[in-house]
């Protein structure tokens, strides 16, 4: 799409902003309020069953509120308690002032009865300011710059509700504004729905690639081959050929990561997590917490992780991501929520483990096991325990090359459809960065819309 520029720009006198057209006002957003700016109450309430639902950080994303992730419900009385100090209406927008989503914004789109906490900063805009563009403002990228240039740092990262009030935001004409929201509502809404594509082609890649391992483990590569039961419901039918064994039969090694982690340090050993298993890899992360040398060595007293051992995450909400440890990481320790699998090699390739851990019939299990405390775990005792297909060593690697390649190929797939879906939300920020900001004119736009 080709839109016009504005002819007539002046300087809008803010470095991140640069130059808005000449018959635009710049403001600070105390300025373009209808009530001063206002956030949620500063304690924690008592929650209930059921009740009023009570938002914050969390529910906020993507210019909406997400009512299935509100923080709980509070009573009625708690509820009217706390709007005598600010009470949810629509249109309001809301900004997150603290936290690893600081800045991220949504409006309120219907009448519903809620209440914030203190995470959020409520806006309200005044009879001059259109709200949905104001959103659009910002979400833009130079509006979210203006925010990192401005937060800081204790615990973790904020903006002061001062702050807040003085960040600056363009201001059209009115009807201009309601055209560039008009402009942007139709346009970002494109880019969604191609967005939910893209998604959607990534889950079926995902559960192609999951079935190509599933049935490989479990089934072989000979079609022909017979087959017999397992003895094991959630296994089903093997080759007959296979043996099914106990994990802790097959394992010279078979340990959890530390559950009493030595102090950090700023400079030493990794001591590394779940956070470290992405995308089937185990990687170092730049903000990996690191211990000493000695602590590191007193941790190795019970075992040594070795490149080619199995990982499988048993702690967490990313419980069952696994991954093999690859050549070259150096030395590094393992915390409690990752289990370390070091197969004999002559009974079970550590491959070819991954890739039954990997199976969706060995993930229902894993889940179906699964306890709750403060957050989902799965007992070493318990996984041990549970028996493995086994097949041949020669037919174990020639599953591991088949499936690799398989999968590999549909791992291509899915990283364009990342790719694609990182490039269209950076199209997203783009557009809605230039619309607001006055580097586009999409009055004629907006008036083809209404005609």
């Amino acid at each position: 799409m080709s839109l016009p520029k504005y002819l007539d720009t002046k300087d809008s006198g803010v470095d991140w902003l640069g130059e808005v057209p000449s018959h635009w006002d710049v403001a600070v957003i105390k300025h373009i309020v209808s009530t001063p700016v206002a956030d949620g109450p500063h304690e924690t309430p008592e929650f209930v069953d059921e009740g009023i639902p009570f938002v914050s950080a969390e529910a906020v994303s993507s210019g909406k509120i997400d009512f299935t992730k509100i923080r709980g419900f509070i009573s009625q009385e708690d509820h009217e308690r706390y709007c005598q100090k600010y009470k949810p209406q629509l249109g309001d927008i809301y900004m997150v002032k603290s936290g690893a989503s600081t800045g991220t914004t949504a409006i309120v789109e219907d009448d519903r009865e809620f209440s914030i906490w203190s995470p959020l900063a409520a806006i309200r805009c005044d009879e001059h300011s259109d709200p949905r563009y104001i959103l659009n403002f910002l979400r833009s990228r130079h509006f979210q710059e203006g925010v990192t240039l401005n937060w800081s740092f204790g615990t973790q990262q904020n903006i002061g509700m001062n702050v807040i009030e003085n960040l600056q935001v363009t201001r059209p004409p009115l009807e201009e504004q309601k055209s560039i929201a008009s402009f942007l509502d139709v346009e970002t809404s494109k880019i969604d729905g191609l967005v939910s594509e893209q998604r959607r082609l990534i889950e079926l890649l995902k559960e192609k690639r999951q079935a190509v391992i599933s049935h490989a483990v479990t089934k072989g590569l000979n079609p022909n081959a017979p087959i017999k039961p397992s003895g094991i419901q959630w296994l089903g039918d093997v080759p007959e050929h296979w043996e099914v064994v106990p994990i802790k039969h097959l394992c010279s090694l078979l340990k959890d990561g530390t559950h009493l982690p030595p102090s950090r340090v700023d400079d030493g050993i990794p001591l590394l997590s779940v956070r470290n298993l992405v995308d089937g890899a185990f990687v170092l992360r730049d903000d990996d917490s690191m211990i000493s040398q000695e602590s590191y060595e007193d941790l190795c007293r019970a075992f040594v992780p070795a490149a080619g051992d199995v990982l499988l995450a048993i702690v967490g909400a990313t419980l069952g991501k696994t991954a093999v440890i690859p050549d070259g990481l150096g030395d590094f320790q393992i915390q409690r929520s990752v289990g370390i699998f070091r197969p004999h090699p002559k009974r079970l390739a550590g491959m070819f483990l991954n890739l039954v851990f990997q199976s969706s019939q060995f993930q229902s299990k894993l889940w179906e096991l699964v306890g709750y405390s403060a957050q989902p775990g799965i007992y070493l005792g318990t996984l041990q325990n549970l028996r493995v297909p086994v097949p041949p060593e020669k037919e174990q690697a020639d599953i591991v090359a088949s499936t690799t390649k398989k999968a590999g190929r549909l791992s291509e797939l899915l990283a364009e459809a990342k790719r694609a879906i990182e490039l269209l939300q950076e199209r997203r920020t783009a557009l809605i960065s230039a619309a607001v900001t006055g580097k586009i004119d999409v009055r004629g736009f907006a008036y083809q819309e209404r005609a």
